[in-house]
């Protein structure tokens, strides 16, 4: 049985959508056991849950890690301190992404010889089902090369552990696939994963080649990964709604749709950054799920079906084992 604990509170859109996607994940995955955190008035149409814990107070979504700290019967830091306590399989939360992180990595610390954790998320490619593992994308501002050699390995081990790819393909970010091109710090990683011979390592990646299919595993610093993100993500609405414009310009455009509304919905769900629910803090002991500010239910969906997946698969222990062989 795998055992989640859901902060009920601090999205965009309130605790509803939460309380319907814990619904229709529980209908849909028996093998799961959920303890949810949040008011109890706005969780009471929950069934065949484990329990509900009632907690009043909301972490803002720019509280920094000493504030949060301080609101200690908050749903967030409830919710984690019942993942530690009880040692339960996962914790989610769609809160404020820096309070969630600083929290986590306090409560629950660090994996031993981690230097910097690193918030992991996969991304769409254009090969329909699979996905590009990118790291770090937020949980730091600036990195050193050791630490881009670090989330490597872990990236490396996500991908592993998560998706089978026996061997991953690494690849560095940066304004050219040349080696000695990018920040100092990419340069010098570079050169430590290539005299390291680090498996699967392949180079550097620029930003427009990232989602081709090619890599597995995509490093960068916090600043430049989360950069890339929200690049993304722009990007993806700003052509979703280019093209819908389009093909309402006229009746031809709207026949014109029917003909290839089956391509565009593929094209839709490709892009579509919210199904892949969230992103994850590797590194910290525990497998701890950061589901997006805006999650409606099926986001808040795919959330739980990440950390239910990475709990199955024992990332932690498998971070923690090449680490150790490292």
């Amino acid at each position: 049985m795998i055992r989640i604990v859901v902060d009920a509170m601090g999205g965009d859109l309130g605790s509803t959508v939460i309380v319907d996607a814990v619904k229709s994940f529980l209908k849909d995955n028996n093998d799961v056991e959920i303890t949810i955190v949040g008011k109890k008035e706005e969780l009471s149409s929950l069934e065949n849950i484990a329990r509900v814990v009632d907690a009043r107070d909301i972490v803002p979504m720019q509280a920094g890690a000493l504030e949060v700290m301080r609101l200690k019967d908050s749903s967030m830091m409830k919710a984690i301190k019942i993942m530690k306590d009880e040692q339960l399989d996962a914790v989610v939360s769609c809160g404020s992404t820096g309070g969630f992180l600083s929290a986590a990595t306090i409560n629950l610390k660090m994996i031993p010889g981690v230097k910097r954790a690193a918030l992991v998320a996969p991304f769409p490619t254009q090969i329909k089902g699979k996905n590009v593992v990118i790291l770090d994308i937020g949980a730091n501002n600036e990195n050193s090369a050791e630490e881009l050699c670090q989330f490597a390995l872990m990236g490396r081990l996500y991908s592993k552990a998560v998706y089978n790819i026996e061997t991953p393909n690494v690849y560095l970010l940066s304004n050219g696939a040349e080696e000695g091109k990018g920040a100092p710090e990419v340069k010098e990683a570079y050169k430590m994963l290539e005299k390291m011979r680090f498996e699967g390592f392949s180079g550097n990646i620029e930003a427009r080649y990232a989602l081709n299919g090619d890599a597995d595993v995509v490093v960068a610093d916090g600043f430049t990964g989360n950069v890339f993100l929200k690049a993304s993500e722009g990007i993806a609405k700003m052509m979703s709604g280019m093209i819908k414009k389009a093909f309402k310009r006229n009746l031809w455009s709207k026949i014109g749709y029917l003909h290839v509304r089956k391509g565009m919905k593929e094209m839709s769900e490709t892009m579509d950054y919210k199904s892949t629910g969230g992103a994850m803090l590797l590194g910290v002991n525990g497998n701890v799920v950061k589901a997006h500010g805006s999650s409606d239910a099926r986001s808040f969906y795919c959330a739980l079906r990440v950390a239910k997946k990475l709990a199955e698969n024992d990332i932690v222990n498998k971070i923690k084992q090449g680490l150790e062989n490292a």
